[in-house]
Protein backbone atom coordinates (compact mmCIF):
# COMPACT_ATOMS: atom_id res chain seq x y z
CA UNK A 1 0.00 0.00 0.00
CA UNK A 2 0.98 3.66 -0.69
CA UNK A 3 2.52 5.56 2.44
CA UNK A 4 -0.55 6.01 4.75
CA UNK A 5 -1.37 9.44 5.46
CA UNK A 6 -2.77 9.92 9.05
CA UNK A 7 -5.22 13.19 10.05
CA UNK A 8 -4.72 13.92 13.72
CA UNK A 9 -5.29 17.44 15.41
CA UNK A 10 -1.80 19.78 15.57
CA UNK A 11 -2.04 19.55 19.85
CA UNK A 12 0.42 17.78 21.07
CA UNK A 13 -1.27 15.15 22.96
CA UNK A 14 -2.81 14.63 19.68
CA UNK A 15 0.42 14.68 17.88
CA UNK A 16 1.15 11.83 20.66
CA UNK A 17 -1.69 9.74 19.79
CA UNK A 18 -0.86 9.99 16.19
CA UNK A 19 2.53 9.03 16.62
CA UNK A 20 1.91 5.81 18.70
CA UNK A 21 -0.61 4.84 15.07
CA UNK A 22 2.13 5.30 13.11
CA UNK A 23 5.10 3.70 14.77
CA UNK A 24 2.46 0.61 15.16
CA UNK A 25 1.81 0.69 11.49
CA UNK A 26 5.49 1.47 10.74
CA UNK A 27 6.12 -1.73 12.86
CA UNK A 28 3.69 -3.85 10.61
CA UNK A 29 6.20 -2.28 7.81
CA UNK A 30 4.02 0.46 6.36
CA UNK A 31 5.45 4.11 5.22
CA UNK A 32 3.10 6.50 7.44
CA UNK A 33 3.16 10.65 7.00
CA UNK A 34 1.65 12.91 9.95
CA UNK A 35 -1.35 15.44 8.41
CA UNK A 36 -2.21 17.81 11.59
CA UNK A 37 -5.45 19.74 11.05
CA UNK A 38 -7.07 22.10 13.44
CA UNK A 39 -10.15 21.16 14.23
CA UNK A 40 -13.34 23.59 15.48
CA UNK A 41 -12.71 22.85 19.48
CA UNK A 42 -9.19 23.91 19.09
CA UNK A 43 -10.19 27.30 16.83
CA UNK A 44 -12.81 28.06 19.54
CA UNK A 45 -10.88 28.07 23.44
CA UNK A 46 -13.52 30.55 24.66
CA UNK A 47 -16.81 28.95 25.02
CA UNK A 48 -17.44 25.57 27.26
CA UNK A 49 -18.04 22.65 24.37
CA UNK A 50 -21.67 22.56 25.58
CA UNK A 51 -21.79 26.02 24.03
CA UNK A 52 -20.63 24.96 20.73
CA UNK A 53 -23.80 23.64 19.52
CA UNK A 54 -21.74 21.54 17.07
CA UNK A 55 -21.83 17.51 17.55
CA UNK A 56 -18.03 15.82 17.41
CA UNK A 57 -16.06 19.70 18.47
CA UNK A 58 -12.66 17.75 18.06
CA UNK A 59 -13.16 15.17 15.38
CA UNK A 60 -15.60 16.98 12.24
CA UNK A 61 -12.63 18.71 10.55
CA UNK A 62 -10.78 15.65 10.66
CA UNK A 63 -13.77 13.39 9.03
CA UNK A 64 -14.30 15.98 6.53
CA UNK A 65 -10.38 15.60 5.33
CA UNK A 66 -11.42 11.62 5.16
CA UNK A 67 -14.29 11.84 3.36
CA UNK A 68 -12.50 14.56 0.98
CA UNK A 69 -9.80 11.88 1.19
CA UNK A 70 -6.98 14.07 2.22
CA UNK A 71 -6.15 11.96 4.55
CA UNK A 72 -6.06 7.84 4.77
CA UNK A 73 -6.64 7.51 8.63
CA UNK A 74 -7.82 10.35 11.37
CA UNK A 75 -6.68 9.48 14.50
CA UNK A 76 -8.69 10.61 17.61
CA UNK A 77 -9.37 10.56 21.36
CA UNK A 78 -12.02 7.62 21.18
CA UNK A 79 -13.94 9.92 24.04
CA UNK A 80 -14.51 12.58 21.56
CA UNK A 81 -16.18 10.46 18.98
CA UNK A 82 -19.88 11.18 18.46
CA UNK A 83 -21.60 7.95 18.42
CA UNK A 84 -23.24 8.57 15.25
CA UNK A 85 -19.95 8.82 12.56
CA UNK A 86 -20.41 9.85 9.19
CA UNK A 87 -21.95 8.24 6.31
CA UNK A 88 -18.95 5.99 4.82
CA UNK A 89 -16.85 6.56 8.11
CA UNK A 90 -15.91 3.36 10.65
CA UNK A 91 -13.83 3.14 13.99
CA UNK A 92 -11.70 0.73 12.13
CA UNK A 93 -9.37 -0.08 15.13
CA UNK A 94 -8.77 0.91 19.08
CA UNK A 95 -5.17 0.68 20.88
CA UNK A 96 -4.91 -0.41 23.64
CA UNK A 97 -6.40 1.11 27.15
CA UNK A 98 -4.25 2.86 29.02
CA UNK A 99 -5.37 5.43 31.80
CA UNK A 100 -9.15 6.13 31.59
CA UNK A 101 -8.99 7.62 35.09
CA UNK A 102 -9.91 11.76 35.82
CA UNK A 103 -7.42 13.28 38.92
CA UNK A 104 -7.29 16.19 40.50
CA UNK A 105 -4.16 19.11 39.84
CA UNK A 106 -4.00 21.64 42.44
CA UNK A 107 -3.03 24.90 42.20
CA UNK A 108 -0.02 24.74 44.92
CA UNK A 109 -1.35 28.31 46.86
CA UNK A 110 -4.72 25.46 48.19
CA UNK A 111 -2.72 22.49 48.85
CA UNK A 112 -3.45 22.20 51.95
CA UNK A 113 -7.39 23.29 51.50
CA UNK A 114 -10.27 20.83 52.34
CA UNK A 115 -11.38 19.41 49.00
CA UNK A 116 -14.58 20.25 49.81
CA UNK A 117 -13.76 23.88 49.71
CA UNK A 118 -11.49 24.15 46.67
CA UNK A 119 -13.00 26.56 43.20
CA UNK A 120 -12.63 24.18 40.60
CA UNK A 121 -11.99 25.16 36.77
CA UNK A 122 -13.30 22.87 34.32
CA UNK A 123 -15.97 22.83 31.24
CA UNK A 124 -17.21 19.23 31.17
CA UNK A 125 -20.74 18.91 32.41
CA UNK A 126 -19.82 15.75 33.38
CA UNK A 127 -17.07 16.12 35.93
CA UNK A 128 -18.79 18.96 36.96
CA UNK A 129 -21.77 17.26 37.87
CA UNK A 130 -20.25 14.23 39.37
CA UNK A 131 -17.97 16.66 41.65
CA UNK A 132 -21.35 18.85 42.93
CA UNK A 133 -23.34 15.26 43.71
CA UNK A 134 -19.93 15.25 46.32
CA UNK A 135 -19.52 18.83 47.27
CA UNK A 136 -22.64 21.05 46.05
CA UNK A 137 -21.21 23.66 47.36
CA UNK A 138 -18.32 24.23 44.81
CA UNK A 139 -17.60 26.92 42.88
CA UNK A 140 -16.84 26.64 39.66
CA UNK A 141 -14.70 28.15 36.60
CA UNK A 142 -14.77 27.19 32.67
CA UNK A 143 -11.43 26.40 31.00
CA UNK A 144 -10.28 25.23 27.43
CA UNK A 145 -7.03 24.22 25.64
CA UNK A 146 -4.63 21.62 26.02
CA UNK A 147 -3.02 20.15 28.76
CA UNK A 148 -0.25 23.17 29.05
CA UNK A 149 -2.66 25.95 28.81
CA UNK A 150 -5.05 24.70 31.22
CA UNK A 151 -1.95 24.17 33.87
CA UNK A 152 -0.86 27.65 32.47
CA UNK A 153 -4.12 29.15 34.07
CA UNK A 154 -4.48 27.33 37.22
CA UNK A 155 -0.83 28.53 37.48
CA UNK A 156 -2.35 32.08 36.71
CA UNK A 157 -5.00 32.40 39.95
CA UNK A 158 -8.16 30.91 37.55
CA UNK A 159 -8.97 28.35 40.40
CA UNK A 160 -7.75 26.21 42.98
CA UNK A 161 -7.49 23.39 41.34
CA UNK A 162 -8.72 21.66 37.69
CA UNK A 163 -9.95 18.18 36.72
CA UNK A 164 -7.72 16.26 33.96
CA UNK A 165 -7.90 13.16 32.11
CA UNK A 166 -4.42 10.99 33.85
CA UNK A 167 -3.68 9.60 29.95
CA UNK A 168 -2.76 13.36 29.05
CA UNK A 169 -0.41 13.82 32.07
CA UNK A 170 1.13 10.65 31.57
CA UNK A 171 1.40 10.43 27.80
CA UNK A 172 3.33 13.48 27.84
CA UNK A 173 5.11 12.30 30.86
CA UNK A 174 4.90 15.27 32.74
CA UNK A 175 5.87 15.24 36.58
CA UNK A 176 3.18 17.10 38.46
CA UNK A 177 1.50 16.34 41.55
CA UNK A 178 -2.40 14.72 41.56
CA UNK A 179 -4.88 13.03 43.39
CA UNK A 180 -6.88 9.91 42.24
CA UNK A 181 -11.16 11.05 42.97
CA UNK A 182 -12.74 7.46 43.01
CA UNK A 183 -16.53 9.25 42.75
CA UNK A 184 -15.32 10.47 39.40
CA UNK A 185 -16.65 8.07 36.81
CA UNK A 186 -14.91 9.14 33.72
CA UNK A 187 -16.28 9.12 30.42
CA UNK A 188 -17.12 6.32 28.38
CA UNK A 189 -13.98 5.16 25.88
CA UNK A 190 -11.98 7.52 27.97
CA UNK A 191 -7.91 6.71 27.95
CA UNK A 192 -8.52 5.27 24.51
CA UNK A 193 -7.26 6.17 21.11
CA UNK A 194 -8.59 5.28 18.21
CA UNK A 195 -8.69 5.03 13.86
CA UNK A 196 -11.11 6.21 11.83
CA UNK A 197 -11.24 5.21 7.91
CA UNK A 198 -13.20 4.90 5.22
CA UNK A 199 -15.78 2.07 4.50
CA UNK A 200 -14.54 1.26 1.07
CA UNK A 201 -11.09 1.19 1.96
CA UNK A 202 -10.98 -2.47 2.58
CA UNK A 203 -7.43 -2.46 2.03
CA UNK A 204 -6.68 -0.27 4.64
CA UNK A 205 -9.52 -1.71 7.26
CA UNK A 206 -7.73 -4.97 7.08
CA UNK A 207 -4.08 -3.39 7.70
CA UNK A 208 -5.80 -1.69 10.70
CA UNK A 209 -7.30 -4.54 12.12
CA UNK A 210 -4.20 -5.98 12.48
CA UNK A 211 -3.10 -3.14 15.78
CA UNK A 212 -6.88 -3.33 16.57
CA UNK A 213 -6.75 -4.68 20.41
CA UNK A 214 -9.43 -6.78 20.94
CA UNK A 215 -10.33 -6.22 24.92
CA UNK A 216 -9.92 -2.61 24.10
CA UNK A 217 -12.36 -3.27 21.52
CA UNK A 218 -15.28 -4.89 24.05
CA UNK A 219 -15.30 -2.93 26.60
CA UNK A 220 -15.41 0.83 24.49
CA UNK A 221 -18.14 -0.97 22.39
CA UNK A 222 -20.42 -1.54 25.94
CA UNK A 223 -19.68 2.22 26.64
CA UNK A 224 -20.35 3.46 23.81
CA UNK A 225 -23.59 2.00 23.30
CA UNK A 226 -24.47 3.03 26.74
CA UNK A 227 -23.81 6.63 25.64
CA UNK A 228 -25.70 6.07 22.66
CA UNK A 229 -28.85 4.75 24.20
CA UNK A 230 -28.99 6.99 26.94
CA UNK A 231 -28.67 9.73 24.16
CA UNK A 232 -26.04 11.69 25.32
CA UNK A 233 -23.68 12.20 22.74
CA UNK A 234 -20.27 13.82 24.10
CA UNK A 235 -21.10 16.14 26.39
CA UNK A 236 -24.52 14.85 29.16
CA UNK A 237 -23.22 13.92 32.57
CA UNK A 238 -22.68 10.37 31.90
CA UNK A 239 -19.59 8.56 32.67
CA UNK A 240 -19.26 4.39 32.05
CA UNK A 241 -16.07 1.92 32.50
CA UNK A 242 -16.16 -1.77 31.74
CA UNK A 243 -13.20 -4.10 32.54
CA UNK A 244 -13.34 -7.47 30.85
CA UNK A 245 -11.95 -10.62 32.38
CA UNK A 246 -12.47 -13.68 30.32
CA UNK A 247 -15.84 -12.75 28.76
CA UNK A 248 -16.73 -11.37 31.71
CA UNK A 249 -17.00 -7.83 31.60
CA UNK A 250 -17.70 -5.81 34.82
CA UNK A 251 -19.48 -2.64 33.89
CA UNK A 252 -20.19 0.74 35.99
CA UNK A 253 -22.49 3.50 34.05
CA UNK A 254 -23.72 6.77 35.91
CA UNK A 255 -25.92 9.87 34.84
CA UNK A 256 -26.24 12.95 36.45
CA UNK A 257 -28.41 16.37 36.59
CA UNK A 258 -26.55 19.29 35.58
CA UNK A 259 -26.57 20.46 39.30
CA UNK A 260 -25.24 16.87 40.36
CA UNK A 261 -28.54 16.87 43.02
CA UNK A 262 -29.99 13.30 40.96
CA UNK A 263 -27.75 10.89 40.09
CA UNK A 264 -28.10 7.18 38.88
CA UNK A 265 -25.23 4.38 39.04
CA UNK A 266 -25.32 1.07 37.76
CA UNK A 267 -22.91 -1.64 38.60
CA UNK A 268 -23.56 -4.60 36.44
CA UNK A 269 -21.37 -8.28 35.95
CA UNK A 270 -22.53 -10.01 32.72
CA UNK A 271 -20.95 -12.25 29.88
CA UNK A 272 -19.79 -10.44 26.88
CA UNK A 273 -22.52 -10.12 24.34
CA UNK A 274 -23.15 -7.06 21.22
CA UNK A 275 -26.61 -5.67 23.07
CA UNK A 276 -24.79 -5.45 26.75
CA UNK A 277 -24.26 -1.22 26.37
CA UNK A 278 -27.86 -0.82 25.54
CA UNK A 279 -29.33 -3.39 27.83
CA UNK A 280 -27.15 -1.74 30.86
CA UNK A 281 -28.63 1.82 29.56
CA UNK A 282 -31.53 0.50 29.78
CA UNK A 283 -31.93 -0.17 33.02
CA UNK A 284 -30.85 3.37 33.65
CA UNK A 285 -33.53 4.67 31.76
CA UNK A 286 -36.36 2.55 33.37
CA UNK A 287 -34.55 3.47 37.02
CA UNK A 288 -35.31 7.30 36.81
CA UNK A 289 -32.82 8.30 34.18
CA UNK A 290 -35.04 8.85 31.05
CA UNK A 291 -36.38 11.70 33.49
CA UNK A 292 -33.00 13.09 33.96
CA UNK A 293 -32.21 12.91 30.01
CA UNK A 294 -35.35 14.75 29.70
CA UNK A 295 -34.43 17.34 31.92
CA UNK A 296 -30.79 17.81 30.60
CA UNK A 297 -32.35 18.69 26.98
CA UNK A 298 -34.27 21.38 28.42
CA UNK A 299 -31.55 23.08 29.78
CA UNK A 300 -28.83 22.90 27.31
Amino acid sequence: MKTIKIGTRNSPLAMWQAERVASQLQTLGHKTELVPVVSTGDKNLQQPLYALGITGVFTKDLDIALLNKEIDIAVHSLKDVPTALPTGVIISAVLERDFPEDVLIRNPKAKDKDISELSVATSSLRRKAFWLNQYPNTHFSDIRGNVQTRLKKLEDGLADATLLSLAGIKRMEMDIEYEYLPFLLQAPSQGVVCCASLVENEELTSILAQINHEETYKCTKVERDFLRHLEGGCTAPIGARATISGNSITFEGRIASLDGSKEIDLKEIAEWNDDLGVRFAQQVLDNGGKAIMEEIKTQL
